[in-house]
């Protein structure tokens, strides 16, 4: 009983700071995002932070980032700075469109149309939402409304803004797209971003979302992504998560593929106190193929949980998911991954595999791997390995000179490789490799140079 009254105090004090907040949540919103709110905060009072004995969060404690107490940042900031000085990203070679989101809210000193290809839109979804929401009213909460996550549910109660991608039919972004969401304030901070991208027929764009703090206060990051890739379309997302240990981030993306669509997502967890990545992902069209991919390197008392879901609703589809993490110190992980093929979707290729090392006798990793197959020609796979350093192939490295040291690293590298080498920027994935290298070497990992002094 005490943990459930622990559960519903926690939910209770979130449902009463939107019930005192709701009116500026409603403020310069538009309907379409308005209308969200409602019934997404019964949604969420019905369920509350969810326990040990909730399934699909049994293996991740969420009771020490809600029992703090967070406020919010309702209203946009008005200042103007030049966060290019404030944010260097380090890969002189990594040409992209460059976007700012501080706490959610998409920068207003922002000015990419210029360099983007006619047509395209990328900007504010408060504002676009306001100002052209016939661009959104058919793609925004059409997949993450069916979501019964709780946290799903929270950010599309207290969601203000975010980022919003429109691609039209055939139109290619040669350039890479980069969204910088940076974390900053003086206090407690709890942060709802929504974001949606819309790819027509044809068409084609890489998306860098890179997640940093820039100063030491407590955040709670929760964000939502909802991603349409159209007929033929081709469609990268890669996400550097990058936090210090005194943040939690529960990140959401829904992804739906419709015809001959191509996606590829990575993931890429290299610092934080807590993370929580959710991915749900649904074929609704013939022969489209995803590419799923996550590493993650954890330490002290960090905590990184994936939990996927690929939903198989078509014939003739590929699915290839590979996730892979390293695990130091106390620290803890998860991973859970369930493909589902429909009774219809015949012919589906769905293959799974999550594989861990523990670099010290305290870490610890769950793992979950799930098929659920309705359909009867199908070719499906899935696997999962939990284990330390291969010690022969780390004599065989001794034997030929390399330090231990050294030798591990070698190790790690090529362990973390089989997932860095699918991302498609080059530049960025030759810069992902140093990081690596930083943080198997102990060090604070940074993609940036940065103005603040964050020193957790």
């Amino acid at each position: 009983m005490g943990i459930i009254q622990e559960k519903t105090t926690q939910a209770d004090r979130l449902v009463s700071l939107f019930e005192r907040s709701r009116e500026q949540l409603n403020q310069g919103s538009s309907p379409l995002l308005n209308r969200m709110r409602e019934v997404a905060v019964k949604r969420f009072a019905k369920t509350g932070i969810p326990d040990f004995k909730y399934e699909d969060y049994k293996y991740t404690n969420l009771k020490p980032a809600f029992e703090k107490e967070y406020g919010l940042e309702l209203v946009r900031e008005s200042g103007v700075i030049n966060l290019n000085e404030v944010f260097k990203c380090n890969i002189p070679q990594l040409d992209t469109h460059l976007v700012f989101l501080v706490n959610g809210w998409f920068y207003s000193g922002n000015n990419p149309s210029a360099a983007l290809p006619k047509g395209v839109v990328l900007g504010s979804l408060e504002q676009i939402a306001n100002e052209r929401p016939e661009l959104l009213q058919d793609y925004l909460n059409r997949q993450a409304g069916l979501s019964d996550d709780p946290f799903v549910a929270l950010n599309s109660a207290f969601a203000k803004d975010g980022f919003f991608i429109h691609v039209p039919k055939g139109v290619v972004v040669e350039k890479p797209v980069q969204i910088i969401n940076l974390l900053s304030s003086d206090e407690s901070l709890m942060v709802t971003q929504r974001n949606l991208v819309v790819a027509e027929a044809g068409s084609q764009i890489k998306i860098l979302v890179c997640d940093h703090t820039l100063t030491s206060a407590s955040f709670l990051f929760n964000s939502v992504s909802e991603v349409f890739t159209g007929d033929d379309a081709m469609v990268d997302v890669y996400t550097i998560q990058n936090h210090h240990n005194q943040s939690a981030t529960i990140n959401s993306a829904f992804y739906k593929l419709e015809r001959n669509a191509n996606l590829v997502t990575g993931t890429v967890s290299l610092h934080c106190g807590l993370i929580r990545n959710n991915l749900k992902l649904t074929f609704n069209g013939e022969h489209a193929e995803a590419n799923v991919n996550g590493i993650s390197f954890t330490d002290k008392k960090q905590h990184v949980d994936n939990f996927t879901v690929i939903e198989h609703s078509s014939p003739n589809c590929l699915s290839n998911q590979v996730y892979k993490n390293v695990l130091d110190d106390e620290s803890t992980g998860a991973f859970a991954g369930r493909i589902h093929v429909a009774r219809d979707a015949q012919q589906t290729n769905a293959f799974q595999r999550n594989n861990n090392v523990l670099l010290s006798d305290k870490a610890r990793m769950q793992t979950k791997p799930q098929l659920i197959i309705d359909a009867d020609d199908v070719k499906c796979s899935h696997g999962a390995t939990i284990g330390q350093i291969d010690e022969d192939a780390l004599f065989f490295l001794r034997s030929r000179g390399i330090g231990e040291k050294e030798a591990r690293m070698m190790l790690m590298n090529a362990f973390a490789n089989e997932v860095i080498r699918k991302i498609n920027i080059e530049p960025l994935r030759e810069r992902i490799e140093e990081l690596i290298e930083k943080r198997l070497k102990g060090e604070v990992s940074r993609c940036h140079e940065c103005n603040y002094q964050c020193n957790c």
